[in-house]
């Protein structure tokens, strides 16, 4: 495969990961496989679907627009592949934690996020665009956030572990608020050939701020009641903001509605954290797989696809196997969420939307293997 480009390694590896980390989770929750990971195998499904394939897909997104934001070209060839080589040597070593000390298996997957920051700083610091500096604290805080989820295995703490799980699921729900912003708006208008909604500025700005506040709610440091409050506005602004979009114009068209669909997900994620927070009803794992099946995994699959067509030089348009596989992952969060409710076994729970999960990304590498995999049409570097 040729490693040309940012996005092109990164996105069809991260998705196949998943794909196969996804059905490992489910087979070592129900006792069929018997592998024993790198802190155990509920800290290495949290840790490896945050930090293998949620961060890996960041990446690859960041280091593609970044080439658009500043007209410098990305790192390509063998700087590449060195980036590429490390964050799978780290996915190797924490599923066979016995090949490497426990402290160089640390040091390896922490190295991906602050190498790659440095990549994106660089072309954005040489053309003083500090609009997009953001994302860079934003991957430093992630750095962090894999910190404190690696130290809760040395230190034996599962409550630190669920606040790094935590902190990390906002991150990436803070860096989509930012990236939908930007983006949707502009996709469902070309999507839809209709005129792109005008932003309101206070609704931009607030938007992510509130995020930005909701995350010391969702790691529960500060009062109970405060934070379900903190929660439920932030849920009322992403909502507001969906809404103005006008989801429903977008239903005809499969490279946008599940854009759509992920950013209300969003909402309902958080409004589903408050009420964790003020009644047993909603458990706090069904309202943080809100965010991290129905908002993350909808808008990464929704985006991969998308900008894989655009920097190939194909037709933004997708066939039935890739709207199949946006079916499977709504369907996906919908029964990770909502299956504990009306489903009396558990098991049933996680083996469902972890088959749903698979088959989704899988339709995904399938689809887009050759799309990757070979060069674009129009002879241009992708």
């Amino acid at each position: 495969m040729p490693v040309s480009s940012g996005f092109q390694a990164i996105f069809l590896l991260g998705a196949l990961f998943s794909t196969i980390s996804i059905l490992l989770w489910a087979g070592m929750f129900s006792g069929a496989i018997g592998i024993s990971p790198f802190g155990g195998s509920l800290w290495w499904h949290s840790h490896e679907m945050l930090f293998g394939f949620v961060a890996a897909i960041v990446v690859g997104f960041l280091l593609t627009a970044v080439q658009a934001w500043t007209g410098i070209a990305g790192i390509r060839g063998w700087s590449l592949l060195g980036l590429v080589l490390l964050w799978l040597s780290a996915r190797i070593v924490l599923l066979y934690p016995s090949a490497l000390p426990a402290v160089l298996v640390t040091l390896l997957d922490i190295l991906f996020l602050p190498a790659a920051a440095i990549v994106l700083a660089a072309p954005v610091l040489r053309i003083r665009q500090w609009r997009n500096i953001i994302f860079v604290p934003i991957l430093i805080a992630m750095t962090f956030a894999n910190g404190m989820f690696h130290a809760a295995v040395y230190h034996d703490d599962p409550a630190l572990q669920a606040m790094a799980a935590n902190f990390m699921v906002m991150l990436v729900a803070l860096l989509m608020t930012v990236v939908a912003g930007r983006v949707v708006p502009m996709f469902t208008a070309n999507g839809i050939g209709t005129e792109r909604v005008k932003p309101l500025p206070w609704l931009e700005r607030l938007s992510p701020v509130v995020m930005v506040l909701a995350i010391p709610a969702t790691m529960g440091l500060m009062a109970v009641e405060i934070g379900a409050l903190l929660l439920f506005f932030a849920a009322a602004c992403q909502g507001f903001r969906v809404f103005r979009w006008r989801s429903w114009v977008t239903l005809s068209t499969p490279l946008v509605w599940p854009l759509h669909l992920s950013y209300w997900f969003i909402a309902i994620g958080l409004g589903l954290l408050g009420l964790s927070k003020l009644t047993m009803a909603i458990s706090h794992s069904q309202a943080l797989h809100a965010l991290t099946v129905g908002a993350i995994g909808m808008m990464t699959l929704a985006m991969i696809a998308r900008i894989s067509l655009g920097h190939t030089g194909r037709s933004l348009a997708v066939g039935p196997l890739i709207l199949l596989a946006f079916v499977a992952i709504a369907l996906a969060a919908l029964l990770r969420v909502s299956g504990p409710i009306w489903l009396s076994d558990y098991s049933v729970v996680i083996a469902g939307s972890a088959v749903l999960w698979a088959s989704a990304y899988g339709l995904f590498v399938i689809r887009y293997l050759p799309i990757l995999t070979q060069p674009r049409p129009d002879g241009r570097p992708g």
